[in-house]
């Protein structure tokens, strides 16, 4: 054979041969699962705040780890058929930081694989971990308490409407813990007389039901508790609330950046990017049963005077002067 043959032969071998190569390298990289409610297209900043956190501890998609995504769509019925595919593609570890429901699917389908569970519940009050400083068993991760702040919210919106009396409150009945949770924190609060309305939304259409409800029922505000079917639906939560004309409190930053009357809560953002420096010290070894469950420590509390403005609200200067951030 001459040199030229002998030439071409192994150059169309090792074009024959690098893809499996590749795939090779490829299946050497530890696999993250990703397991979500929501849509990819509305949480791209979630994702990219995890990816950081997973940064942050020398992990980069693509080039020492692979992330295998599952999204439910909003449909919490095939949360549990995600999680189960997961463990059958034998994931090194599966992230499941939107919410209690999410990651009780995770924890049903295993119980060896580490999972890294971002919720606003109480995870030891949802059966998550055993406590917050010792989870045991296989699960840890990042809890906001944002549920349990309602009633702080509910106290900003009276500070904000002294007339109001009236309030709706919407909750996702698929949540397990989010009504139970959230009618507790409301329980003492003494501000709305016992007029709390509380409506159920868990999809689309359940959204401009619950608007029409609220207005048929004359509500005078709103506060919206945090979870994933709102942060996918959060344009069009926050156009049936600008177009109803419904001063609304949201649970996160993320809300009232986009238009949201008001928000009080811990980072959304934040606390993906926990989980993601979790996920990745576990990857390193860490083993969840010895990693505290982080708590947010930080809350702030947003006002959009754009949007107060359009609803021709005057927020009062004692509320501005508590503001963490006023957008103008």
């Amino acid at each position: 054979m001459s040199s030229r043959r002998q030439f071409v032969t192994l150059l169309g071998g090792a074009a024959a041969a690098w893809p499996l190569i590749a795939r090779a390298q490829q299946a050497a990289m530890p696999v993250i699962g990703y397991l979500a409610a929501g849509r990819p297209e509305t949480n791209a900043r979630f994702v990219a705040a995890f990816r950081k956190g997973l940064s942050e501890t020398g992990y980069v998609e693509g080039r020492n780890v692979v992330i295998e995504y599952r999204w439910a769509h909003d449909d919490y019925d095939r949360l549990p058929e995600l999680a189960s595919d997961l463990v059958r593609r034998q994931v090194a570890v599966i992230a499941a930081t939107q919410g209690t429901a999410v990651a009780s699917a995770a924890k049903a389908a295993t119980a060896k694989i580490p999972v890294v569970f971002g919720t606003g519940d109480d995870p030891v009050q949802a059966g998550l971990v055993a406590s917050l400083n010792r989870p045991g068993g296989n699960l840890t991760g990042v809890v906001t308490m944002n549920v349990e702040l309602a009633a702080k919210r509910l106290g900003l919106l009276h500070e904000l409407l002294p007339g109001a009396t009236r309030f709706a409150v919407f909750v996702n009945p698929s949540n397990p813990t989010a009504l139970s949770t959230t009618r507790d924190a409301l329980a003492d609060t003494p501000v709305t007389g016992g007029q709390i309305e509380f409506l159920t939304v868990s999809t689309t259409s359940d959204l401009n039901g619950a608007f029409a409800s609220l207005v048929q029922k004359r509500a005078d505000a709103l506060l919206i508790t945090p979870d994933s079917v709102f942060v996918s639906r959060r344009v069009q939560l926050l156009t049936l609330a600008a177009r109803h004309a419904v001063p609304t409190i949201y649970p996160s930053r993320e809300f009232a950046e986009a238009g949201g009357l008001m928000s009080y809560g811990s980072s959304f953002t934040d606390m993906f990017r926990q989980a993601g420096t979790y996920t990745g010290r576990i990857l390193q070894g860490a083993i969840p049963a010895d990693l505290p469950v982080m708590r947010a420590t930080a809350f702030e509390f947003i006002v959009n005077m754009q949007t107060a403005k359009a609803l021709d609200i005057d927020v009062p200067p004692t509320l501005l002067a508590r503001a963490d951030e006023v957008i103008e």
